[in-house]
């Protein structure tokens, strides 16, 4: 085993006895050989679409197996299985498609495709399955340390990528262009004649992508829930039955909420859900009652004190404690070994759990704002572009991204209380849970602390420095704007590919750098992007407020 793809990674160089986000060694394997299996496919099915051929159950089966290898997804594996299985399906049904679009294109049999993944079969068993996957580590990517810096790089970026398109597709969207890339570059990742600059140049044409992926997932959630706009969020309690809904996905929170509904249960989100209570199509069911706990990291410690069900919809999950294990469920892709898994739409399993369980008691507490999407800021911009004018507000920080466990992570919460009055931080991601509870009162009636939302919220943040930038008549290296990251898996790692295909300079990033990140490669991102790691607060709060 050596997976080295989040943050958390041990040693800071990878895992290679367990993961430390819980992951077993089988696991691994078979996540390994499941990036495997898709790359065979993605061979046949970039060759195809080049032949004009497409297949929406080929391009679903990318999104899903990619996504079923991002970290804190699934654990389980049985259902590791499955989806080899089902990817080796498809690569034949690529394969076939290939050859009947080249045969209908030039008129003679498809040339075949010799690269060992394209000619991959799977073992008949699972312990045959996870040796095929312990032949398919990092270090199979290249033997060349910068090239497969990149190819790491990019493979992660794809994965992150997957999980937005994902999330879209599950609310109706979807655009051929982020397929046709997905397909093509996973398949580049199996060519020995690219160099260091072709896998740089799919990296950035990676984060290209996915701002298109992040705008179609935007899209979606505005026409089925309306824009985001700035909200309460009760932290307290209200009394009745009671169900906690962990992860990202929107559309499973509003079929839950339907299913509830007149009932006498009570909906709470946690860690990234939270956003969802300040879009107006789903903050309309009265019985979405608060938000519970923090960001992923504390659920053990967290839900031995929740009264009711707990259902995660995407990944972020860890290995459950005995003391709420009976009542946990998955949903959708993630999962882990004998915690009820939910298939489908139906949520009865989760509602009658509820009702067996004592709930809470009525407990009101503090509240804090969520709702600040693009939609919400630039409704306001002409009082924020007048306060920067007058001198009212001085700089913005955008301080957010993922939260974790390992130590160096207050240095975000130390950043934010010690931001001046006269500044404005935006924050999005889970990594708003080190200070989002604190008060940064306003500016001129504008909150210093503004909440855009998930992570794939990032594209509302990016909407924001561009119409900053706009109005200023200048870019969004020159605004009064400074970006303070922290990372932990890899739809960080796609976000990051974004702002730097932006480009968007002088990035700081903790609390550790990236370990799949060569030192080559790290040189030509300081040379070309100066991005660097978080440092002291003092000495850093004074570099963004002096450059």
């Amino acid at each position: 085993m050596l997976c080295n793809q989040c943050e958390q990674t041990a040693n800071g160089v990878g895992c290679n006895i367990s993961g430390v986000c819980g992951k077993k060694p089988d696991v691994a394997a078979l996540q390994d050989l499941l990036l495997y299996a898709l790359k065979g496919m993605s061979l046949y099915a970039a060759k195809a679409r080049e032949c004009g051929a497409s297949d929406p159950e080929l391009d679903l089966m990318l999104l899903e197996g990619l996504f079923t290898t991002v970290t804190n997804v699934d654990f389980d594996p049985a259902r590791m299985e499955k989806e080899i299985r089902r990817t080796a399906l498809m690569k034949e049904k690529a394969k076939a498609l290939y050859e009947s679009a080249f045969q209908k294109a030039k008129g003679a049999q498809a040339p075949p495709i010799a690269v060992a993944p394209a000619q991959w079969t799977p073992a008949a068993d699972l312990a045959g399955l996870v040796a095929q996957g312990e032949a398919q580590g990092i270090n199979t990517q290249h033997v060349n340390e910068d090239i497969r810096s990149a190819v790491e790089i990019l493979i992660y970026g794809l994965k992150g990528m997957a999980a937005y398109a994902d999330h879209a597709h599950i609310v109706g969207k979807t655009d051929e262009t982020i397929f046709e890339f997905m397909h093509r570059a996973l398949a580049a990742t199996t060519d020995p004649t690219l160099g260091l600059m072709d896998f740089v140049g799919l990296c950035m044409e990676c984060g290209k992508v996915n701002m298109r992926t992040m705008e179609i997932l935007n899209e979606g959630h505005v026409e089925l829930y309306g824009a985001p706009v700035p909200t309460p969020v009760q932290l307290g309690t209200k009394a009745g039955k009671a169900i906690l809904v962990s992860g990202h996905d929107l559309r499973m929170l509003e079929e839950l909420l339907k299913q509830t509904e007149g009932k006498g249960i009570n909906i709470y989100t946690h860690g990234e859900m939270i956003p969802a209570h300040a879009y107006p199509g789903l903050k309309k069911y009265h019985h979405l009652a608060g938000n519970f706990g923090g960001a992923w990291q504390d659920q053990a410690k967290e839900f031995v004190n929740f009264p009711g069900a707990i259902i995660f919809n995407t990944n972020c999950i860890q290995r459950p404690a005995d003391n709420y294990k009976d009542r946990l469920f998955t949903w959708g892709l993630v999962a882990w070994p004998d915690v009820k898994h939910i298939d489908g739409w139906d949520f009865s399993a989760v509602i009658a759990k509820a009702q067996e369980l004592p709930g809470f008691p009525e407990n009101p507490g503090q509240e804090i704002l969520v709702g600040f999407g693009h939609h919400a800021v630039l409704g306001v911009a002409d009082k924020v572009i007048d306060a920067v004018k007058q001198g009212a507000i001085r700089h913005f920080f955008l301080i957010g991204g993922c939260d974790g466990a390992k130590s160096g992570r207050n240095y975000y919460t130390e950043f934010a209380e010690k931001a001046p009055a006269d500044t404005v931080i935006l924050t999005l991601a889970c990594g708003k849970y080190r200070f989002n509870k604190l008060e940064f009162g306003d500016i001129g009636g504008i909150p210093r602390l503004l909440d855009v939302g998930q992570c794939n919220d990032a594209y509302s943040a990016i909407r924001i420095a561009v119409a900053l930038a706009e109005a200023f008549n200048c870019s969004v290296n020159d605004l009064p704007l400074s970006l303070i990251l922290s990372w932990y898996e890899q739809k960080a790692v796609v976000i990051l590919l974004t702002l730097l295909h932006l480009g968007i300079k002088n990035i700081k990033l903790g609390p550790s750098l990236p370990a799949f990140i060569s030192p080559n490669v790290l040189n030509f991102l300081v040379e070309n992007f100066n991005i660097g790691p978080i440092g002291n607060v003092d000495e850093d709060l004074k570099q963004c407020l002096t450059r």
